[in-house]
């Protein structure tokens, strides 16, 4: 089930637990593209129709003149210099002749400045399938890893974390221990204060190294935040900015011609004792566990559910680490671009394979709510649309056109109420 919702603009966002991205700022040159279908979706071969505005002050800019682009996302194959729109406004047409997505990009070039927008829309996206293999031992090296992680226990430690509880909640800082001893992964727990067994929501991180504050869920929901990085999570921003730019520098591609010791394999794993540790809690309910992230997080989401069954339910924004290969096949691929200007080394392609989203989410069971928008340059939409197609659990995809890389307040609510009735039940 699809559902296509557009809401009024806002100008920041405000996030009660997780995270996502704030809407961009307003600019004071408005470049506006508007497809001539209101769903932004067409047929195979079916010319679409992009009218071109150029505002200043809400009014349109005369003899403005602009740089455009038009083609299939990431290849666009019409490319446009310095052309005057007299009265501000154009219009541009292109079509495709396969499934996928067509971008339109204009730039407005303004006293010495530029300005962009973006229009993208769907070729009959449901037919989007992956480019990237399906391992035929994926299940079996998935399942000894985790047989092999769990041979280390987690030796949990829990430090009260006085300033961040409430009168609701108790907050801690944790760790536990992953897939070998003194590999540990560390995040910040949220449990209720009064006497009771609840379902828990783990929520898992967008790309890049930073602190944790713990979220607030309600009163009746235990919360598990946690970092990927085997660091703590509450220690001063400068040591993380520090490690993102030494040590954890282009962590993703960390052994990427290697399955057995790529970055993301301690990652996922540690999602999967992510869990294990939700269940050693005498508060949780024992039954009702989702989890929840956005980019990143909503690939770590997908793959969570898809590598762990006791997954109960689970909610993407735009996720990340899908279909690596489709650059390969003159197609977007998805963050982090592995192949967008480089060839892969030998045993590249075969060892992402196992860590493609795509791979995961046909073996999702979970319930899932996703979202995400066309114009997502981070996470182009063909990628993201083939993970989506695969999935044969229920699930449902809320659009919010217009939106890149971000997430409106009204969509990161939609998601909030959704979570919290799932627990309910």
């Amino acid at each position: 089930m699809k559902k296509l919702l557009i809401p009024f603009l806002v100008l920041f966002l405000l996030m009660p637990f997780g995270i996502a991205m704030a809407q961009p700022a307003q600019k004071l040159i408005s470049v506006v593209i508007s497809p001539d279908h209101s769903n932004w979706e067409y047929k195979i071969k079916q010319e679409a129709k992009f009218t071109v505005q150029v505002f200043k002050s809400q009014v349109l800019l005369d003899n403005v003149t602009v740089d455009y682009e038009l083609g299939p996302e990431a290849f666009p194959s019409v490319k446009k210099q310095n052309v005057v729109l007299k009265d501000g406004k154009t219009e541009l047409k292109a079509s495709l002749k396969e499934p996928g997505f067509l971008r339109c990009r204009v730039v407005a070039k303004v006293d010495g400045k530029e300005y962009e927008g973006l229009a993208t829309v769907a070729y009959e996206a449901e037919k989007i399938r992956p480019t990237t293999p399906d391992p035929k031992d994926f299940d079996l090296f998935w399942s000894n890893s985790i047989d092999e992680a769990r041979k280390t226990p987690l030796d949990p430690t829990m430090v009260l974390v006085p300033e961040k509880c409430t009168s609701s909640l108790n907050v801690y800082h944790v760790s536990f221990q992953n897939d070998m001893r003194g590999s540990r992964v560390y995040g910040m727990l949220s449990v209720p204060v009064k006497p009771g067994k609840f379902p828990a929501v783990l929520l898992v991180p967008g790309a890049g190294i930073r602190p944790y504050g713990g979220s607030n869920m309600g009163e009746d929901i235990i919360s598990l935040e946690i970092g990927i990085h085997g660091i703590p999570v509450n220690l001063p921003q400068e040591l993380y900015n520090s490690l993102a730019s030494g040590a954890l520098r282009n962590y993703n591609g960390i052994n990427k011609n290697d399955r057995d010791n790529h970055y993301y394999k301690r990652v996922y794993l540690g999602c999967v004792r992510a869990v294990d540790f939700i269940y050693s809690l005498p508060e949780f309910d024992g039954a009702t566990v989702g989890v929840t992230g956005g980019s990143q997080g909503g690939a770590l989401s997908i793959i969570t559910a898809g590598l762990d069954s006791r997954i109960k339910f689970l909610a993407a924004f735009y996720p990340a680490l899908s279909d690596f290969a489709g650059y390969l096949n003159n197609r977007a691929g998805g963050w982090p671009h592995y192949y967008k200007n480089t060839k892969p080394q030998p045993n590249e392609v075969e060892t992402l394979s196992y860590f493609d989203v795509v791979n995961f989410a046909s073996r999702v069971k979970a319930l899932g709510w996703y979202s995400w928008g066309y114009n997502d340059v981070v996470c182009p939409p063909t990628s993201m649309h083939a993970a989506y197609n695969v999935i044969k659990a229920p699930k449902d995809l809320h659009l919010y056109l217009e939106t890149g890389h971000w997430t409106f307040p009204e969509q990161n609510s939609a998601r909030i109420s959704w979570i919290r009735s799932q627990c309910k039940k």
